[in-house]
């Protein structure tokens, strides 16, 4: 019997999916970092209190400023590179000497900006010690191999590590972090925990998989940087246009309305992490399949661009209309306006999938200065889009300001492939 239904539904090679294994091991990834942040959050309020709190918040958020210039685009550039490489051990050992390396350097010199920045000129009044502690974040980003194993398409480990690292953060603020003064430890343990953990992958890669670590080699290292200074300039624009919302609406809106809207927006935040989860599940097998078949490589992208639409489309109509649920379910009561706004930003799931297969074309042929192009096009328009409406009509302005940033971003990535690769647009969309 269970023959006969493997024969009309071949679940099994369904699962062995390369592409459908990355996306589950990435989803599991941004899953638990969202649940142990949910989880910790109410058990470091109570323990710290909301003031010391909002400190270690805001060190946070500036070590993930300077996490995007320890990633300088490798997150992109490197799985594509590993990809291609998977069965050449001497070109890989290179490249992952070459990265490592280079990701080291960048968190050093972060760290002594920030140091410097704390100590030297007195920066960062009142959370310096706690920013300064942080800064172990710094290397735990540097030494993450999630680009290889995403590269080798072999996500299993690297997904249970990550759960790993987050449970021993969760275990380290129930055992350690107990009263306000002690707030300065709770970035450290994060840092500290995802650091070890990583040493551990390391290792795994050098012993298990072979892979050599060789010692630096600058010139190597800068020519590495310079092949991906667009890609960071276009990963900061992504983050601003991303999340720069909430900083312009705090020049124009009373603290409730930046609450209400700031509740909203995390929520529609991490369930647009899905059409990002997608390009990275299929990056590796898309690009071999450009190099080996393009037509293979269109049609391939072609089922995943409809099928990542259709998802989409549903997880769009189901926030819109669960959205006083998740409001209350978060919050603990009836915020109206908060209602509002998550129902106002829910198609953003399905617009951030319509330029999936756009973004994945650019990355699989190394157009890193159309992308670049693109990216700064696109904060550009929402920077302008955004402040002008959310001074006329507040954090419904706001809202409907981000809606068209994601229409934006799918129209200039289509204007500019039109004008440069026409027939990698043709061979898509045709």
């Amino acid at each position: 019997m269970f023959d006969k239904i493997n024969l009309l539904i071949p679940f099994g090679n369904f699962v062995r999916n390369k592409s459908l294994q990355n996306f589950l091991f990435l989803a599991l990834i941004q899953s638990s970092t969202v649940l142990i942040s949910i989880i910790s959050m109410p058990l470091l309020i109570q323990s710290i209190g909301a003031e010391q709190f909002g400190w270690v918040n805001l060190s946070l958020s500036v070590i993930i400023v300077f996490n995007i210039l320890v990633g300088f685009g490798f997150n992109l550039s490197a799985p594509r590179e590993v990809a291609i490489n998977q069965s050449n051990k001497a070109e890989l050992s290179q490249l992952v000497s070459n990265v490592f390396s280079a990701k080291l350097i960048l968190a050093t010199l972060s760290t002594g900006v920030i140091l410097l920045g704390a100590y030297g000129f007195n920066l960062f009044e009142g959370y310096r010690h706690i920013l300064a502690l942080s800064v172990f974040l710094l290397f735990s980003e540097a030494s993450f191999p999630l680009w290889f194993f995403q590269g080798m398409e072999k996500m299993k480990l690297v997904s249970v590590a990550t759960i790993f690292s987050k449970l021993l953060f969760l275990m380290g603020i129930v055992l350690v972090i107990h009263r306000p003064e002690e707030s300065q430890w709770v970035n450290f343990l994060l840092g500290i925990s995802g650091l070890g953990v990583n040493l551990c992958l390391l290792l795994y890669i050098h012993t298990i998989l072979d892979i050599r670590f060789f010692s630096p080699q600058f010139s190597s290292i800068w020519k590495t940087l310079n092949d991906n200074v667009l890609l960071f300039f276009s990963n900061l624009a992504s983050h601003i246009s991303i999340n720069g919302g909430l900083i312009i609406l705090s020049f124009f809106a009373s603290a409730s309305t930046l609450g209400m809207y700031s509740l909203a927006e995390r929520v529609v935040m991490i369930l647009r992490l899905f059409p990002a989860l997608i390009i990275q599940a299929i990056f590796s097998n898309s690009s071999k399949l450009f190099q080996e078949d393009q037509a293979s490589f269109f049609s391939f992208l072609k089922k995943v661009y409809f099928g990542t639409l259709g998802i989409g489309a549903l997880i769009s109509i189901a926030t819109y209309l669960a959205a006083p649920w998740i409001i209350q379910v978060l919050s603990r009561g009836q915020l109206g306006d908060a209602v509002n706004y998550l129902r106002l930003l829910a198609p953003i799931p399905f617009l951030a999938s319509l330029n999936v297969g756009n973004v994945t074309i650019l990355l699989v042929t190394n157009l890193r200065d159309l992308l670049f192009r693109a990216s700064w096009m696109f904060c550009a328009y929402m920077l302008c889009a955004s402040t002008l409406l959310t001074h006329y009509f507040g954090g419904v302005g706001l809202c409907y300001g981000i809606l068209s940033t994601e229409l934006m971003v799918f129209f200039i990535c289509l204007f500019l492939l039109y004008r440069h690769k026409k027939d990698l647009l043709y061979g898509f969309y045709s």
